[in-house]
């Protein structure tokens, strides 16, 4: 009786311990998980701040999106060469957009950046191109500007 037991105390401490180390794992991958997550955020966030900074126009964009090739086709009309970062193109894309939503309140595309200030969208770049503050804040003559 005291060996059935005993085998049954071990058995019962066998299973509590493989039980506390699958949890230890569990935790541990999660927290490395979480830990790369956040140094992945933090180094969108950096190179986001970092492109604005660098670069008297820029765009972030998805090589698809239509609002998006307006928003160039504004640019190109004007003959200027914006810094175009690509999400869709990139692996950390996601994580740019993610950034992009934690400094901006907005997550969509594109975005537009002139001379280290946010401009905004597709629809906010056309509106500025419209009235002519664009070419003002690219120190531009408004002439010779054509509907898009």
């Amino acid at each position: 009786m005291k060996t059935s037991i005993a085998k049954s105390a071990f058995l019962s401490l066998f299973i509590t311990a493989a039980i506390l180390t699958t949890l230890f794992f569990v935790s541990s991958s999660a927290t490395s998980e979480d830990q790369e997550s956040k140094a992945a955020a933090a180094k969108a966030k950096t190179f986001v701040k970092n492109t604005i900074s660098s670069h008297s126009i820029v765009i972030f964009s998805k090589s698809y999106c239509p609002y998006c090739k307006r928003a160039k086709a504004v640019f190109a009309e004007l003959k200027q060469s914006p810094h175009v970062v690509e999400l869709d193109e990139r692996a950390d894309g996601m994580n740019i957009q993610g950034a992009l939503g934690e400094i901006l309140g907005r997550r969509t595309v594109p975005q537009v950046f002139i001379n280290g200030k946010h401009l905004g969208g597709s629809d906010d770049t056309m509106e500025a191109y419209e009235n002519g503050e664009l070419a003002e804040l690219l120190g531009l003559s408004a002439a010779g500007k054509e509907d898009l």
